[in-house]
Parts: C-alpha cells; structure tokens; sequence
C-alpha cells in the first residue's frame, strides 16, 4: 500500500479550503492524502501589523520547517505569502489555477458611504493602504488582523466604512457579500494575489514531477513568475507596498505594476504591452526603479532600519 501524502498546511478556513483543493485534485489522479494543520506566526500572533512580524513569509516559515524537517511531503500557501527567494531545500512544485486576482471594499451593513467625504477604512496590507490614501488621501486607514471570518465580524461591528479584502478570499469561503461590496478594479493586486502554490524538498522534485504534471497549470505559473520577478527586483530587503498584475493577451503580455509610499502620496508605476521575455519582470522594474521607485524604496527601508 502506498503510503499516504501529508500536506501541511494552516489550519485557518481560507488556508484549508486550499488544501482539500490539492487534496481534491491528487485523489483523482490516484494519490492518498492526508492533512498535517500546522500553525504560523501570522496566525499565533493576530495583533501585530504584519509588516511588523516580518512581512511577507510570516505565514509560510512553519511549513518551511515541516517540509525540511520531513513533517510533510507537501505544502499549500496562497502565493501572495510565498517570499520571492524560497528556503534553502524548498522549491515550488505547482502553482494551480488562478482564482480572481482583484480587491473589494466590503461595506458594514445596511450602509453606503459618501467616498467624498471623510470615512475610515480598515486593512491590515500596506499595499492596500497606501494605494487608497494614494487615491482618496483625506480618508482614515486603520489596521485589520485575523483570518477573514473575523475580520468581515469586526467591520460589521465597527464605526468603519468599509474594508478591504481579496475577493478570491471571500469567494472560495462562500463570503462575498453580493449585495454589500465594490470592486476596486483600479487597485494593483499583490504579486501572485488569487494563486495557489504547492511547494516541496528540492531533494524530491524528481521524485514529485508526476504531481506537478497533476496540480500545474502552466498559463498562471507564466503569469505569476513575472510579477513575482518584478517584486524581487524592487524589494531590495524591505517591506514595501508593491502591486502587479500580468495578463496575457494574443501572444503579448499586458502588466501593470508598481510601488507606492507607505502614505500614498508618492508612486512610481509602469502600464505596458510587450511580448514574453524569462526577464520581463526584472526588465519592467528597473524601469519603475528608475522613475522614481528607487527613491521611494530607499526611503522606506531608511524609515524600517530607524525603527
């Protein structure tokens, strides 16, 4: 008998929901699996600003260690919490079908706010904030912490105007209020926002390829590399509100990308059409480095070091 796949993953409703989504698909092909829930820093401490816990790879580091210490076979992060550079012993396995990429503004019930006038809206992304003071520079932004069941309970019952969340989020967790929430299309997404990534030991790739052949979907692992390459390039070692998005259109690719100030009051963003490079992300954020991004980055990490 075979022995069974561990999976690791969260034990938080989003990051299950993912999981028996893996899950699903490899016990159609035939593998047996099992679910490991492990708990991560994000999810122990649920007060700290993220950015203060150490930003992105705060939710992926207890996976890390379950794989390399053979915990598990598996493990399923959404992307958008995935560092760009990956553990040593750690690689990325599949990356599955993208869900919605995009952001919504949940409004607290039975409200609809005047967004001309002075309101307060809640996330806990710095991507976030800084995009909406960047746009509407005379709101409030709050910080927002805990796993989305709880935060969608502290907006109802706050004084708040809304809040913001990923709509593939509330999706996948039947959550999305139809008749309570606004698409901001205008919003760059996290890299890689809406994916999901199954990562594995370096050492059992080989072993893994008929997996990967399983969970893969090659058009969002295209999509994905780029904007994750434009992060890369721009991240220079701090946490920094970046957004990015690639589409493919005809045999071109259509991005949008860029990095803000932590307050919204300064970006540096590129909108383009090229066709496919490996190096299409790094060549799209020298260019926003160059008009300005460097600048804006330097002062961030200036502002993180003197903290």
């Amino acid at each position: 008998m075979k022995k069974a796949l561990r999976i690791g993953t969260r034990s938080s409703r989003l990051a299950l929901w993912q999981a028996e989504k893996v899950k699903e698909k490899l016990a159609v092909a035939g593998y047996t699996c099992e679910l490991v829930k492990l708990e991560s820093a994000g999810d122990q401490d649920r007060h700290t600003p993220l950015h203060a816990l150490g930003g992105i790879g705060v939710f992926t580091r207890r996976l890390d260690e379950a794989l390399l210490h053979d915990e598990v076979d598996l493990a399923v992060h959404s992307l958008k919490d995935v560092p760009t550079m990956l553990a040593e012993g750690i690689a990325q396995l599949a990356i599955l079908p993208r869900g919605h990429h995009g952001d919504v503004l949940v409004l607290p019930e039975g409200e609809v706010p005047d967004i001309t006038a002075a309101c307060t809206i809640a996330t806990g992304s710095i991507r976030r904030k800084a995009q909406w003071l960047s746009k509407y520079p005379h709101h409030r932004v709050v910080g927002l912490r805990g796993n989305v069941p709880t935060r969608l309970r502290k907006l109802d019952e706050s004084d708040w105007q809304g809040a913001i969340f990923a709509r593939a989020g509330l999706e996948r967790l039947g959550l999305l209020p139809y008749n309570r929430y606004w698409e901001l299309d205008w919003m760059l997404p996290a890299p890689g926002q809406g994916a999901i990534m199954v990562a594995a030991r370096s050492t059992d790739m080989r072993i893994l390829q008929q997996v990967r052949e399983v969970l893969n979907d090659e058009y969002t692992e295209k999509m994905v590399q780029i904007e994750r390459q434009f992060m890369r390039t721009l991240e220079g070692g701090c946490t920094s509100p970046i957004g990015a998005l690639a589409r493919q259109v005809g045999s071109n690719i259509v991005f949008q990308g860029g990095v803000f100030s932590m307050d919204g009051t300064d970006k540096a963003v590129v909108s383009t059409e090229r066709p496919f490079a490996n190096d299409l992300g790094r060549v799209l954020a020298e260019e926003v480095l160059a008009q300005g991004g460097a600048q804006i980055i330097d002062t961030i990490r200036h502002n993180q070091e003197s903290q």
